[in-house]
């Protein structure tokens, strides 16, 4: 039976759906995971985590709908939805992260978002007129900064171009 699958990778639990071919739901599988808690304020995700989680949903729900179908499920499609500006950054040569991912909903950049706006004109309302959004610790461009001001495994790559850096997880999944 042919199937379309949809992984559902959020910021407390991966879920994965498999839809048949009249996008019927026909099985699912959820798992949360661990959020790690440094500071107040602060929430990181473990990258390897994130991707055995979503190992094991898409094992599980596959293996859940193969017996409610009572025959092989192939899986001819793949939808993926993740955590957005949730931010990581890995080596281009291992694939191994070089740090825990900083979670969207993570403050640790207000200090580099202050200083930003110190520094540009129109304050906090710089990229405004051209993104539509104030200065704001959501965004990962503030998160790669904060890596590379304080995670020494971070800075010596990056100065060599030997990392890549995740807007998202969906890059992340794809490896």
């Amino acid at each position: 039976m042919e199937c379309i699958a949809a992984i559902d990778q959020g910021t407390q639990s991966t879920r994965v759906f498999i839809f048949d071919k009249n996008a019927q739901p026909v099985a699912s599988h959820q798992e949360q995971f661990k959020q790690i808690y440094p500071k107040a304020g602060w929430c990181e995700h473990d990258p390897l985590v994130i991707w055995g989680s979503v190992q094991r949903c898409i094992e599980a729900a596959v293996a859940a709908a193969q017996q409610k179908a009572g025959q092989d499920i192939k899986v001819v499609g793949l939808g993926i939805t993740n955590q957005r500006e949730t931010t990581l950054l890995w080596s281009r040569s291992t694939g191994k992260p070089l740090h825990n991912a900083i979670v969207w909903l993570d403050n640790r950049t207000s200090e580099i978002c202050r200083r930003w706006e110190s520094q540009l004109e129109g304050s906090k309302d710089h990229f405004r007129p051209i993104t539509g959004l104030p200065i704001s610790t959501y965004f990962s461009a503030y998160k790669f900064q904060w890596m590379y001001e304080n995670v020494p495994q971070v800075k010596v790559p990056c100065l060599r171009w030997y990392i890549r850096l995740q807007v998202s997880v969906i890059c992340w999944l794809r490896l």
